[in-house]
């Protein structure tokens, strides 16, 4: 069997507003490779799903990307097990589904798979047109937020009026990304259904959110369930943005990955 090695990138899941609907490739990333080096454990999420089709042999991983951190580190890690082993056994199979199973929500899986800005819904998976990328400033905190526990705490039911307020933002969220309409990102990007229940215990998070916007980003958000912050700023701007983070984490100024998940025989 030919040894294959799979590139996937980290992804931001949420937006704000997008609650495990929408999700953004970043230029950080994972790496899984068959046939050659270590094999990673079997506990591994990449190692799991790569058994989960039938892959054999070893599986050696490497990333950049840090675990549970709001990054989609099993996201990618999944999505990389998934094709390598679809790409070993020869098998046609649906990744961003099977991912799905595994993951529990699409949103982080979508974006690795695809690249750019992804909707997803019921299975299915879009990826916006991104006319203004500018660049991601990512706050990374040494702490770490496991997203099974952060679910828990969520607010359930959810009021009428928390909901109409979420749907607005995210269908402004999505016109503000399609038309490059960057003077709508900071509203579009506020959410009522997970963020400040989860900022109650990451006030080094919130802190972040508040630096990042008052430095010029365009916007700033939760990265998934945290406790990392994507804030979204023109390419002149990362810089000041980036300084003026809380020195509790540590920052990374990257892109959009706009190539998502991909083969190299």
């Amino acid at each position: 069997m030919a040894a294959v090695r799979i590139t996937v990138p980290a992804s931001s899941a949420n937006l704000g507003p997008g609650f495990d609907a929408v999700g953004m490739a970043l230029g950080l990333h994972l790496v899984v490779s068959t046939g050659e080096g270590p094999s990673a454990p079997e506990r591994h999420p990449a190692v799991q799903a790569f058994r989960h089709l039938g892959g054999r042999g070893p599986l050696d991983v490497v990333t950049s990307v840090p675990p549970a951190r709001g990054l989609g580190f099993s996201g990618a890690a999944r999505v990389g097990g998934l094709l390598a082993a679809a790409c070993q056994q020869g098998l046609d199979v649906d990744v961003l589904g099977e991912a799905t199973a595994l993951e529990g929500h699409a949103d982080n899986a979508a974006a690795s798979l695809l690249g750019g800005v992804v909707v997803v819904a019921d299975g299915r998976a879009a990826r916006l047109p991104v006319p203004v990328q500018g660049r991601i400033v990512l706050w990374i905190p040494p702490t770490e937020t496991h997203t099974s526990r952060s679910r828990a705490v969520l607010d359930d039911p959810v009021r009428r009026e928390d909901a109409v307020f979420n749907v607005g933002r995210t269908a402004l969220l999505v016109a503000a990304i399609t038309t490059g309409s960057v003077e709508l990102l900071r509203t579009a990007t506020q959410d009522r259904l997970h963020q400040d229940v989860r900022l109650r215990t990451a006030t080094d998070s919130r802190a972040a959110i508040d630096a990042a916007l008052d430095a010029g980003a365009w916007a700033a958000w939760l990265s998934g369930s945290g406790p990392s912050v994507a804030a979204w700023c023109a390419a002149g701007e990362a810089a000041t943005v980036a300084a003026n983070l809380p020195p509790a984490g540590r920052h990374r100024v990257v892109d959009i990955d706009t190539q998502g998940a991909h083969v190299e025989a």
